[in-house]
């Protein structure tokens, strides 16, 4: 079965890119380059769904809504 999330790409200060994985709670990794992190994060995913399958606990849908707000700047 193939399923899809959600994941959240941003530059770090040290020039690495972090990524995280908001529907699954501390699922995050991180890459020199934005490619290797989302290959990073692909892996950290397979293997906390996989950890979830092993201890029976149900795997978490795809809960975020992502929008933008816009506020005034002085």
């Amino acid at each position: 079965m193939t399923r899809k999330f959600t994941v959240v790409l941003e530059p770090g200060e040290d020039g690495f890119f972090l990524v995280s994985c908001p529907a699954l709670r501390g699922c995050r990794s991180q890459g020199k380059s934005r490619e290797e992190a989302l290959r990073n994060i692909r892996e950290a995913i397979e293997v906390f769904v996989e950890s979830l399958e092993a201890d029976g606990e149900p795997i978490p849908e795809e809960i975020a809504e992502y929008t933008a707000v816009e506020v005034e700047a002085a």
